[in-house]
């Protein structure tokens, strides 16, 4: 296993970062825990979760993930070598049973939010405390144009920074991050902590992929000069680069044949892109999913990749992409199907 520093933190975490957003929902309780006992087993010390999982996010499931790995971290009692990540949610119509959808990211939301997540994890402390996204309306979630609303009026993000410094300042939090986040908030989170000595956001994580390399655009400077990890999220496309859902496939117990809101990189230029990827990577006699994930883990901003998987056999492929090196020809057939198609699925 490939280690990497945490953004500019004293941490070290596995180059693959082990998603949990289906913890509770496709897998049992046993299946997580057989999951977190493989990743381990083969270096991975990195595990990302979120108080809203499992997705799709229900009001009978709030916080199951987090009570998974928590039930395995209490039987293992290896805690002090697992870098665990989880996230509070910003504000969602959609989640009104989420502190009686009244969800900010303001003192009262975040310390509610932090106190529940610790108890359902066993434990004294979160390495990495992460806004799910921002507390204003912005472009997030595959929308690209930002829309500006005159009567927003989110937290402010001073105040936002000052309930995390209280809480790392208590030993409950290590590192904060961000997530979903815009080249404009990044730049000014770091900059409000900087001139209030405030904590700093290490890391953020938002989506990059072959299908959506969006990133590159206003984020990938930041995170390399800011040395602000990415934590890439939905590196394969919630599945589609794997190639199993080309050809109109709908594979039993897959995310997209079992859940309609997964559906963004699945339109006619997503398919068309997924298309050329995969023959490229056959052509080349590899494993379409591992391409995929190597090529995201060899970009110089990129400090973890966070997979996800239903299986063990997926989970194992997954993990063993690590240690693929693409070649200058695989590198420039990707390039080259980039830019005739760019971004297909933001």
């Amino acid at each position: 296993m490939e280690y990497r520093r945490l953004g500019c933190a004293d941490i070290k975490v596995s180059a693959v970062c082990l998603g949990t957003m289906t913890f509770g929902e496709q897998n049992t309780e046993a299946d997580a825990h057989a999951q977190l006992d493989y990743a381990a087993a083969e270096g991975v010390n990195f595990i990302d979760t979120a108080e809203m999982y499992p997705v799709p996010p229900k009001a009978d499931t709030y916080g199951r993930t987090e009570e998974y790995i928590g039930t395995w971290l209490k039987s293992r009692g290896i805690r002090n070598e697992i870098v665990l990540a989880t996230k509070v949610i910003g504000p969602a119509r959609d989640l009104a049973y989420i502190r009686r959808g009244q969800a900010r990211l303001d003192r009262s939301n975040i310390e509610t939010a932090l106190h529940n997540s610790l108890k359902r994890l066993h434990t004294d402390y979160i390495d990495l405390y992460q806004l799910h996204w921002p507390d204003r309306k912005t472009n997030t979630f595959g929308q690209l144009d930002y829309r500006h609303d005159p009567a927003d009026n989110p937290v402010p993000i001073e105040e936002t920074l000052r309930v995390l410094d209280d809480l790392v300042r208590a030993g409950k939090v290590r590192h904060i991050g961000l997530s979903n986040e815009t080249p404009w908030g990044a730049m000014r989170f770091l900059q409000a902590a900087k001139e209030l000595n405030l904590p700093r956001p290490v890391t953020v994580q938002n989506p990059y992929s072959l299908l959506n390399r969006s990133f590159e655009i206003g984020m990938a400077e930041i995170a390399h000069r800011e040395s602000l990890g990415l934590l890439a999220y939905s590196p394969l496309g919630f599945g589609v680069l794997s190639g199993k859902y080309l050809g109109g496939n709908q594979p039993a117990g897959a995310r997209l044949t079992l859940f309609d809101r997964f559906q963004r990189y699945r339109g006619r230029r997503g398919q068309r892109a997924t298309e050329a990827y995969v023959s490229l990577a056959r052509s080349q006699g590899l494993d379409p999913a591992q391409m995929a994930l190597a090529y995201v883990a060899s970009r110089h901003f990129v400090t973890s990749v966070i997979i996800g998987a239903t299986s063990m056999e997926q989970l194992a492929s997954n993990i063993q992409s690590i240690n693929l090196r693409l070649s200058p020809v695989v590198l420039s057939g990707i390039d080259e199907i980039h830019q005739d198609n760019p971004n297909p699925c933001p």
